[in-house]
């Protein structure tokens, strides 16, 4: 995989391992150390609330163990005989690849191919955006700290990165287009937002970027609103608008396999593209889930159908998600919109609560604070016993606690 504009590279292991859910949850965990240090203060220990973390220190950690993990599965490969080609790869014809590095070209032929790329993030077209602006991609292997940051977008990627770089204390603000966490739940993504707020994330609604200019050291970032055109200096811009199936370089053409626009494969239940040799699993699928749990299993269980005469298919139905926001949501099934599309705005019941929980007892320092509240959401089909077909929790530890919940969506509990 090439470098991404600003020249971030890694090793083996895709994007999980080395940009995203492992340096994004150790960060997230480090927000969550950084957070309880008022608690700490109000139970009586001597804290710094105010206290930065050695940026340096803090990556390096995080990059140490992703290098582990990347020998890791290096060395798993070795240990099962199997041959690892550190190349760029692309087709020639249905049965041959191509493989290119720096060393030179080469071409292997292979039964069964298997396109496992995954994707990567997305650029706005823009002046100025690829030559001044990062991702993700870049944020967790970033040698300085970011300083005043701006984070464009509201995916969960873009949250939750504003979310620790808040907790860490940088001055982060959001840039908003339209609403926040398209595709979950929207009153979890309000609440989200709120809560964000409170713990002084900023955010400029309604607006989207027109243009980013090095000013000196400083990164000027021009923007369009209700009020007009707006500008502002920051010293670290990250795009998080969204991410596109890696697809493109690898010569499909050559092999007649056929995407979407966003250059995803439609797939079959047997994770079959329209050339029946030739698999896809993980964020290269379309219209499934991009999650690095389901990806594995699905590659797990399409390897032992190949190979080891298993039948097992993957089941992508009522897996838990969890965005690790600085308040975490856990997510399992039908957000309510869906599910009263789905079973009709009659047939479905909502039951909801707010809670406080007990580890929040200290937050007692402003009226900011005390706003903060928790959120579960459970939604029924009334025609089918109560069935669950929805669960949204907004809580302290919900990855955890969704975790536990997803085994009765397994079971086909009801609201009883």
């Amino acid at each position: 995989m090439p470098p991404t504009p600003q020249g971030t590279k890694w090793g083996l292991g895709g994007t999980c391992v080395n940009v995203g859910c492992i340096p994004k949850k150790m960060m997230h965990y480090a927000a969550v150390l950084a957070e309880a240090r008022r608690d700490m203060e109000a139970q009586g220990w001597a804290v710094d609330t105010a206290e930065k973390p050695n940026w340096t220190k803090m990556v390096a950690t995080i990059q140490s163990h992703i290098k582990s993990l990347n020998w890791g599965y290096k060395a798993d490969l070795m240990k099962a005989k199997a041959k690892y080609f550190n190349k760029f790869a692309s087709f020639v014809d249905p049965h041959t690849i191509k493989l290119v590095s720096d060393s030179g070209e080469e071409q292997v032929t292979a039964n069964k191919i298997v396109v496992a790329v995954g994707g990567r993030p997305s650029y706005p077209d823009i002046p100025g955006a690829k030559e001044f602006g990062i991702t993700s991609d870049d944020l967790f292997s970033l040698r300085t700290p970011p300083g005043k940051t701006l984070v464009i977008g509201a995916s969960y990627v873009a949250l939750e990165c504003a979310g620790f770089l808040t907790a860490l204390g940088f001055d982060t603000t959001v840039m908003v287009r339209s609403i926040f966490l398209r595709g979950f739940d929207q009153d979890m993504a309000d609440l989200i937002a709120k809560h964000m707020e409170i713990y002084h994330t900023k955010f400029i609604r309604n607006s989207t970027p027109s243009r980013l200019e090095k000013t000196g050291d400083k990164i000027t970032v021009t923007w369009n609103s209700a009020d007009g055109e707006q500008q502002e200096q920051f010293d670290t811009v990250l795009f998080a608008i969204g991410r596109y199936a890696s697809t493109a370089p690898l010569n499909l053409e050559a092999v007649g396999l056929k995407t979407e626009a966003n250059g995803k494969f439609i797939v079959n239940e047997h994770e079959q593209t329209n050339v029946e040799h030739i698999c896809a699993i993980g964020d290269v699928q379309h219209g499934r889930l991009e999650l690095t749990p389901s990806a594995i299993k699905a590659g797990v269980l399409l390897a032992r159908r190949l190979f080891g005469g298993g039948t097992e298919l993957m089941d992508y139905d009522l897996v838990p998600t969890t965005v690790f926001t600085p308040l975490e949501y856990g997510a399992i099934g039908l957000t309510e919109v869906d599910a009263k599309a789905k079973f009709g705005a009659d047939n479905v019941a909502t039951y909801h609560t707010k809670f406080k929980p007990l580890e929040w007892s200290y937050h007692k320092f402003s009226e900011e604070g005390n706003a903060e509240v928790c959120y579960v959401k459970v939604l029924v089909n009334k025609l089918d016993a109560n069935r669950v077909v929805g669960f949204h929790m907004c809580a302290p530890n919900a990855g955890e606690i969704t975790q536990g919940v997803g085994i009765g969506f397994k079971c086909g509990m009801t609201l009883e």
